[in-house]
């Protein structure tokens, strides 16, 4: 029998956003382990804020809508302040009620830079990576680093010649016509108006050059968990320098690297002896001609399972890339693309521990 439709809308309803959200969705479990580590920030955000004054959006939904917007591939700040509006799931995670109104995009304009000086999104990161600790779901011996390029927000007619003054008015103003074909242009005389920390670079031989940053993870090799995550210019030679930074803050804070996987990028004379220098072995991708690393050393087991694990490193890349929203920063600068990256990096995570601890449950 065909239904009809009702047309008269309920008058009083008893239900909320807790109750709309399936008992068996991965939001409820990254929402606990989320709130966790916020529960832990909480000295952090008491100190970040004024004792007077008009009440603020709570930090706790801001770092949470950061997560929201990684996890469900949200366009910008302002589509999440669109979707939030009827997004019950959305309001769910974020502890607001039916009734509650949503806050305006500014929010996240306004409160990033405070976010930036307290290093919160740091905290935040290294928090869940503590967790994943604590429930013993890390390789403290055994890590893989990758790099990778992230467009920047600029586009190439705004790589000119540094201290030039262009006097002519352009003939479009919202796009003019720039012709550079000919031009030698390098980052060494030239440099973005929009975003002067974007470098002109490629990634391999043959690829064009963009405007970019560079992006480079750690990662352990037991579950593929991204253990830090480091955005820097883009130059030649940030892969391999940003790959020692990372291991360094391991061994401070407590980790003891035993090895270190990467790819044929990395088989350098002086990445492969710093390594050694820190106490670990490269276990890097040898090239096919004058390659850095000992035969001997390709021939072992364990430098063949490091070379099996590493590609695991791609996955974390294509995530932060294809859903995260990181294929191309949405802000300026090297400094608040790090905040996003962390955030990015950390939602990677919640999303596998929820599964790793769902499965072990």
């Amino acid at each position: 029998m065909r239904g009809k439709l009702e047309r008269q809308a309920s008058m009083l309803t008893l239900i909320g956003p807790e109750q709309r959200v399936p008992r068996d969705h991965p939001i409820r479990r990254i929402k606990l382990l989320a709130d966790r580590e916020l529960q832990r920030l909480s000295p952090v955000f008491e100190s970040m804020y004024s004792g007077t004054g008009r009440p603020s959006i709570p930090p706790e939904i801001i770092l949470k809508a950061c997560l929201l917007i990684a996890l469900f591939s949200i366009r910008s700040e302002r589509q999440f302040c669109e979707r939030l509006d009827y997004d019950l799931m959305f309001r769910f995670f974020l502890d607001m009620g039916m009734t509650e109104e949503s806050f305006d995009a500014s929010t996240f304009s306004k409160n990033k830079e405070r976010l930036i000086r307290a290093d919160v999104a740091r905290l935040f990161f290294e928090g869940v990576v503590r967790q994943a600790k604590e429930a013993k779901l890390i390789s403290a011996e055994h890590f893989t680093v990758d790099g990778t390029l992230i467009e920047a927000w600029a586009s190439m007619k705004s790589f000119k010649k540094k201290g030039a003054k262009d006097n002519e008015p352009p003939d479009d103003p919202g796009n003019p016509t720039i012709d550079f074909h000919g031009e030698k242009r390098a980052n060494a005389t030239h440099e973005s108006s929009t975003d002067p920390d974007a470098r002109l670079a490629r990634k391999g031989a043959g690829k064009e050059a963009k405007l970019a940053l560079s992006g480079h993870v750690l990662m352990e090799n037991r579950n593929g968990l991204c253990i830090d995550i480091s955005i820097s210019h883009a130059d030649g030679t940030a892969e391999r320098r940003e790959a020692l930074r990372m291991l360094q803050r391991q061994k401070r804070k407590g980790f003891s690297p035993a090895t270190l996987g990467a790819d044929k990028g990395y088989d350098t004379a002086d990445f492969v002896h710093d390594v050694f220098v820190e106490g670990v072995v490269p276990h890097v991708a040898r090239k096919r001609k004058h390659s850095n690393v000992d035969a001997r050393q390709a021939r072992q087991i364990g430098y063949r399972h490091s070379q099996r694990c590493r590609k695991k490193v791609e996955e974390i890349f294509g995530w932060m890339k294809t859903v995260g929203g990181l294929r191309k920063t949405r802000y300026r600068g090297v400094e608040r693309t790090q905040l996003c990256a962390y955030f990015t990096g950390a939602a990677y995570n919640l999303l596998r521990l929820s599964r790793l601890l769902g499965s072990a449950a």
